[in-house]
C-alpha cells in the first residue's frame, strides 16, 4: 500500500511573465504602443527594478485584466480528493482535467494515498493504514466480481489520491493564495499552493512576492477573519486586523 509523496510541477508558462503584465498594464495608461513598450523591455531600456515597482503600485488595485494575460500551467499529483474536491471549488480563470476513478481501475489490491500528519502525530496512523488495506481488497473483490471500476469506486475513501494538471492566469493564481495560504486553510491545500508559489519563483522570482495570503501587504494587507481567529494566528504578530485599520485606501480605478 502506497503513501503518496505530493508534488506540483510547472509545466508551461509565458518567456517572460513579469513583462508581459508590465507591458499590459502600461498599455493602458501609456501613449506609447504595446510593441515598443516591449521593445524597450528587450533592449534593457525598461529595466526588471523599473517594472516591479511599477506593478507594486499597481497589482493591488482592481485593475485586474493585465494579470489575467498571464497563464501557467501546472501538473499536480498526490492529492487527496477531500482537498481536490476544495480546489476544484476555483473556477473563474482556472480550468482543470483529473484523473478519473471510472476509466482508471487500480490494480494489484492498491491504491495511492494520503495520510495526514495528525494520524501520524496521535499515533493512530496502523488503523488508518489498515483501514486503507481493507478498502483495496474488497475494491480488488469487486472488480473481479465483474463490478464496473465506476461502481467499485464507491468503495475508495477520500484520501485517496488523485492527479490534476491545470492552467491558471496570475489574477485567479494570486485569489487562491488569498484564500489557501492563509492559515486558516486546511494544511494539504496550503502545502500544495506553497509548492504551487515555489514554482513560479523558479521561473520568475519577481512575481513570487506577490503570491500571498490575503493580509500580505501586497493583497489586502490586513486580515478580515474574524478577531478570534485573527488572535489564534501566527501572522498576528505582524499583520493588522481589519478592525485595527481606521480607513482603508480607495483603489486605483480601472484604464476605461
Amino acid at each position: 500500500m502506497a503513501e503518496v509523496v505530493p508534488d506540483v510541477k510547472l509545466l508551461d508558462y509565458p518567456h517572460d511573465p513579469l513583462a508581459v503584465i508590465y507591458v499590459a498594464y502600461r498599455t493602458c495608461y501609456s501613449a506609447l504602443p504595446p510593441q515598443e513598450i516591449r521593445r524597450r523591455i528587450d533592449e534593457g531600456k525598461i529595466s526588471r527594478e523599473k517594472m516591479i515597482e511599477f506593478l507594486e503600485r499597481w497589482l493591488p488595485t482592481g485593475h485586474g485584466s493585465p494579470k489575467q494575460q498571464v497563464n501557467f500551467t501546472f501538473g499536480l499529483s498526490g492529492m487527496s480528493r477531500i482537498t481536490s474536491h476544495q480546489f476544484v471549488r476555483h473556477h473563474v480563470g482556472i480550468v482543470f482535467d483529473q484523473q478519473s476513478q471510472r476509466y482508471v481501475e487500480f490494480k494489484g489490491a492498491d491504491f495511492p494515498y494520503v495520510v495526514p500528519p495528525t494520524w501520524v502525530k496521535a499515533g493512530m496512523v496502523d488503523k488508518y493504514v489498515a483501514l486503507m488495506s481493507q478498502a483495496a481488497r474488497l475494491y480488488q473483490e469487486a472488480l473481479d466480481a465483474g463490478i464496473p471500476g465506476e461502481d467499485a469506486r464507491y468503495v475508495l475513501p477520500h484520501s485517496a489520491a488523485t492527479n490534476i494538471q491545470f492552467t491558471v492566469n496570475f489574477e485567479e493564481l494570486l485569489h487562491i493564495a488569498d484564500q489557501r495560504l492563509c492559515t486558516r486553510a486546511q494544511w494539504e491545500i496550503r502545502h500544495f499552493w506553497a509548492k504551487t508559489r515555489a514554482e513560479v519563483g523558479r521561473v520568475c522570482p519577481e512575481l513570487k512576492k506577490f503570491i500571498q495570503p490575503k493580509c500580505g501587504e501586497f493583497r489586502l494587507g490586513y486580515c478580515d477573519e474574524t478577531l478570534a481567529d485573527y488572535q489564534h494566528c501566527p501572522l498576528s504578530r505582524v499583520r493588522p486586523h481589519k478592525s485595527m485599520i481606521p480607513t482603508r485606501p480607495t483603489p486605483i480605478p480601472s484604464s476605461d
